[in-house]
């Protein structure tokens, strides 16, 4: 197993530098190098602005960057840019002019979490949050944390963070009042259901787990929370080691609004044994297509995957390759429909950038962007299932994958 790890992982990453030696030009820093993310060196903000117009400009994969003179910028805001405030409202205009939601330009806070996730690590209390309506609910919890502690559930509504109101906050202000110093506590308002609830919460280095598994009779059942974890493809193989008795497999990739190209690729390479994984279209319209590899283990077990409408990016490349090659039944909602690929670009002031550089299509060349993935069998979640905690989903993929195993 140890050698099979190893001989994957770095045909994979092999795979990821040719990639972007294709794509991006030849200085520009490759994902896969997770260490080495950060930029030491300290420039002006003018400095930080212009250099950053360069690089949106020399590799964002629209070549036209939305139909637009982008030397514009340039010029806007030449001797104009004072204080790192100025440089990061200068960065997020030029941003938002390319109208892309998934280009972000991250202060030295934002890419030092950025970078710790990758890590998988984190000083804080264990939970996973989303915004529903304004409104910053709890996705999941995270096992042996602090959260999970303090009796922190799914689906509860924070309404306060040390008697801060966090209703329209954005996600990362609010992972931002949550993080601190190791060992020291954050007050944690929380609606669930119709009760308020105070939780004081001593915040701890978290080890970030992304793959859960469990078995059921003949059934293993395997979570995957993201994919941004440079551990997940190990974390991966471990569940399947402890699934290695079930007959069939549920992998789970609701929730998962995904992470590194290379985690998502690595882990269909061992349901998809040849042929095209994913295909790249990069600037200009250049195509490369990501193709499995030879490996010594194959997984070859009846296989349901289940998604709903947060399951995206990775978790669609993953989901769309195992779909087109019948590989799996996919249960559950619409995905999200992420067909975009972001670029992590180090930037001077140990700031940095996830830029758009290509998009991508599933292995029959279907391009899912805004329009998702629909399932083989579609299963909504009911007022009355959310309230009763019936996971109807995960006991359709059950009934389906019974049904699979009989028949065999």
């Amino acid at each position: 197993m140890k050698r099979l790890q190893i001989v994957v992982f770095l045909l994979l990453t092999i795979v990821l530098l040719v990639l972007n030696n294709v794509l991006l030009k030849p200085n520009s820093t490759d994902i896969a190098e997770v260490e080495d993310l950060v930029n030491h060196e300290q420039v002006t903000p003018q400095k930080l602005v212009n250099d950053t117009a360069d690089i949106i400009e020399d590799n964002y994969y629209d070549s036209s960057l939305n139909k637009q003179k982008w030397s514009r910028w340039k010029s806007h805001y030449n001797h104009q840019i004072k204080t790192n405030e100025d440089a990061k409202i200068a960065i997020d205009t030029m941003l938002a002019s390319l109208n892309d939601p998934y280009s972000r330009y991250m202060t030295s806070e934002e890419y030092t979490d950025q970078n710790d996730s990758i890590k998988s690590k984190i000083t804080g209390i264990g939970v996973n949050i989303t915004s529903v309506s304004g409104k910053i609910q709890v996705v999941n919890v995270v096992d042996n944390t602090p959260a999970k502690f303090a009796n922190i559930l799914p689906n509860d509504i924070i309404l306060k963070i040390n008697d801060k109101n966090v209703n329209g906050l954005t996600l990362s202000k609010v992972a931002e009042l949550v993080k601190g110093p190791e060992n020291t506590f954050v007050k944690i308002t929380l609606l669930r259901n119709n009760d308020k609830l105070v939780k004081n919460v001593m915040r701890k280095e978290i080890k970030i787990k992304t793959v859960k598994s469990s078995m059921d009779n003949n059934i293993g059942y395997i979570q995957i929370t993201s994919f941004i974890g440079s551990t997940t493809p190990n974390e991966f193989l471990d569940a399947l080691e402890k699934t290695k008795k079930a007959k069939g497999l549920i992998i789970d990739l609701r929730g998962n609004t995904g992470g590194l190209l290379p985690n998502a690729v690595f882990i269909a390479n061992l349901f998809i044994p040849k042929g095209n994984i994913v295909s790249i279209v990069g600037r200009n319209g250049y195509k490369y297509k990501i193709k499995a590899q030879n490996t010594e283990y194959r997984v070859k077990k009846p296989l349901v995957v289940l998604v709903d409408g947060t399951s995206a990016s990775a978790s669609e490349i993953l989901s769309g390759a195992l779909k087109d090659y019948h590989k799996a039944t996919l249960v559950g909602t619409r995905t999200f429909g992420k067909g975009m690929v972001q670029k992590i670009i180090p930037l001077p002031n140990e700031t940095g950038l996830n830029l758009t550089i290509a998009k991508y299509l599933t292995p029959n060349g279907s391009d899912i962007n805004k329009k998702g993935i629909e399932p083989d069998v579609e299963v909504d979640f009911s007022v009355k299932d959310i309230q009763s905690r019936n996971d109807c989903q995960l006991n359709t993929a059950k009934r389906i994958l019974s049904k699979m195993l009989a028949s065999k």
